[in-house]
């Protein structure tokens, strides 16, 4: 018998807050364990939440860019469970009236394209983080993570395969990412999934017995998840190796299998209620308009426009569009020198190669827009050597400086004074002979040598071609 897969994906993101959903404590990955906590999100009696509007504003966002409906009245649950990892034994979600319903996201597969239906999204607060201890046989609680905002992004069942759901979540962090919702990084957790999956004979409506499998966190071992399941559940139903019952598992990357955890919970086994400490969020249409009016446009769009409207290569309108902060810093640039190749070469090559330096990724980028097109404007007036041009982007990365202004005060402008290059010049012959005799006797090499003395001499701030002519001119005086 033929089988399909019916696949639903709950995705929950991390936002790019500063601060916790509802305190003031830091959001940020990473510090010492329990360091970014406070009375409220470690769940202490008498504690009051207030939420963060960027939260909201987040949720929002995301589901613009999912094609949701928002809910212009949205509010906040109590879910009830007891976990070590959850302080106040419940969690602060939404489950009556969430931020986004009815969205859609469109995918590229194999076989072509397809449409995945977004059920819902809604914001909820992440539980702490259990470090187990196989030492001395403990586990210990860090609630650093205790109260960061997330959104979960719930599909409907409308993935048929492993390629469907990593077409699905690659396309699903792209658009994320590029509108700033969140950085998406899976190794630090910004992105976890739950894998929702069942099996039926072709042609059924009927859906099978489905498991979960929780939390997720790389692309790979999703893959190897689903394809492993699939497996399972056909054995289970051709062969009888095992009666299937809904139940949540646990993926064993380098096992590559799932083992039960618990059977699986359904919304009853919650007793969601309102939260009774937070005031429902009333979405007026100028917050709306606000909102919406900062959505970007699609990656794809942005690549279109740079090819079609300013003549940028497929190649440099690929990488530019690949990243937001690039897009950002390229139009200010562009915007101020009006030369899209050169502000693409400085961003690919020059800016990339100091994140690189400083292992940072593209969406690191904070160099100053409108100052990079002053500095690429510099370069091409032949006003700063690109060299001393790469000094000066170098300082950028670090300080907010007028690249002018600071290429004055550090000499770095380009000499004109063809009097001081000429004395510059005939000390270099005087003091080098024999490379001035290399070169009359025909050896190219001998001429670079001076040439990148005088240029040492001159710190750079010379234009190359005027000082190869007067240094062959000066020599051939001789």
């Amino acid at each position: 018998m033929k089988y399909e897969t019916v696949i639903g994906l709950e995705v929950h993101v991390e936002l790019s807050t500063e601060s916790k959903i509802f305190c003031s404590c830091s959001a940020k990955f990473g510090g010492e364990q329990n360091e970014h906590v406070c009375p409220a999100c470690c769940g202490m009696p008498g504690m009051l939440p207030i939420v963060n509007k960027h939260v909201i504003d987040l949720g929002m966002t995301a589901g613009m860019m999912l094609n949701c409906d928002i809910n212009r009245v949205t509010t906040f649950d109590k879910k009830n469970y007891y976990y070590p990892d959850l302080p106040g034994a419940y969690q602060t979600t939404q489950w009556f009236a969430p931020i986004c319903v009815n969205g859609f996201l469109e995918i590229e597969t194999s076989k072509g394209k397809k449409q995945i239906r977004i059920k819902q999204i809604h914001m909820e607060e992440d539980a702490g983080k259990l470090v187990h201890d196989d030492w001395t046989d403990t586990t210990l609680v860090d609630f650093n993570r205790t109260s960061v905002p997330l959104i979960e992004i719930v599909s409907q069942p409308d993935l048929s395969s492993a390629e469907d759901a990593i077409a699905y979540l690659e396309r699903l962090r792209e658009l994320l990412r590029f509108a700033k919702v969140s950085d998406c990084r899976w190794e630090q957790g910004s992105m976890r999934c739950d894998v929702n999956l069942s099996i039926r004979p072709e042609g059924s409506d009927v859906l099978g017995v489905r498991t979960e499998m929780k939390n997720m966190n790389s692309l790979s071992a999703i893959k190897r998840a689903i394809e492993y399941e699939i497996a399972r559940h056909t054995d289970a139903l051709e062969k009888g190796t095992e009666k299937l019952v809904q139940e949540t598992r646990r993926w064993d990357d380098t096992k590559g299998k799932s083992f039960a955890m618990r059977n699986k919970e359904t919304a009853g086994d919650y007793r969601y209620f309102p939260d009774p400490n937070v005031m429902p969020i009333v979405i007026d249409d100028k917050w709306f308009n606000d909102i919406k009016e900062s959505i970007p446009l699609f990656p794809e769009i942005k690549k279109a426009n740079y090819i079609n409207e300013i003549g940028l290569s497929e190649y440099d309108a690929e990488q530019i569009s690949s990243s937001r902060a690039l897009c950002d810093v390229f139009d200010a640039a562009y915007a101020e020198c009006g030369m899209a190749k050169e502000t693409a070469n400085w961003i690919i090559t020059d800016c990339m190669n100091i994140l690189n330096k400083k292992q940072e990724t593209a969406d690191m980028l904070t160099v100053n827009g409108k100052s990079l097109g002053q500095l690429i404007k510099l370069v091409s007036e032949d006003k700063v050597s690109r060299g001393n041009a790469k000094r000066i982007l170098a300082v950028m990365f670090n300080d907010n400086i007028n690249p002018e202004k600071y290429a004055k005060e550090n000499g770095f402008i380009v000499s004109n004074d063809i009097g001081a290059i000429e004395e510059i010049i005939k000390n270099v012959i005087n003091a080098d002979s024999k490379s001035v005799s290399d070169f009359k006797n025909g050896k190219e090499k001998a001429l670079m040598a001076l040439f990148g003395k005088c240029m040492k001499e001159l710190k750079g701030n010379c234009n190359p071609q005027v000082l190869r002519e007067i240094l062959i001119d000066n020599i051939n005086k001789i």
